[in-house]
């Protein structure tokens, strides 16, 4: 019979697991035009930006829980790339805008395509599930979230 020390350490060996499929599906190419591609992690970015139009660079690093810089390293690819305009803000001359150009629109909508099928498929089948299991589930990966978080922040004073 398993212990309750031993469900958490099977359980969070699971997590790890799907942190390394999730890692390699991060790096798959996504067709935007039979000559332009771009990674999974690309195509997040932008459809982030497509989403919440003249987003600031701080809000994409706030979304995905990464630092500024890498932000806006993945900004300056994206924009040299044309995917993507950068403008400054009108309320801050410390910030910029974002927002898609029409290349960056075909490659939002080519990864709504290429993603839209297994996105739909996992709501549905987490749909099977009563929502208490849910809600237990997001509460379980907040508090994951909270350590990893918590464990970034000491690495980054260090």
């Amino acid at each position: 019979m398993e212990t309750k020390k031993d469900l958490i350490a099977s359980t969070i060996r699971e997590l790890l697991r799907i942190t390394h499929l999730y890692a390699r599906i991060e790096a798959m190419p996504i067709p935007v035009s039979e000559e332009v591609m771009v990674s999974t992690r690309e195509a997040h970015t932008i459809q982030s930006i497509g989403e919440r139009e003249n987003i600031s660079v701080t809000q994409v690093a706030d979304h995905f829980g990464i630092t500024k810089s890498a932000a806006s390293q993945m900004i300056a690819k994206l924009e040299k790339r044309g995917f993507l305009i950068k403008k400054p803000a009108a309320h801050s001359n410390k910030e910029f805008e974002l927002s898609l150009t029409e290349l960056g629109w075909c490659a939002f909508h080519a990864h709504e395509h290429f993603h839209g099928k297994d996105f739909a498929k996992l709501v549905d089948s987490l749909s099977a599930f009563p929502i208490s299991q849910i809600a237990t589930l997001s509460v379980l990966l907040e508090t994951l979230g909270g350590v990893m978080q918590q464990r970034l922040s000491r690495h980054s004073k260090s």
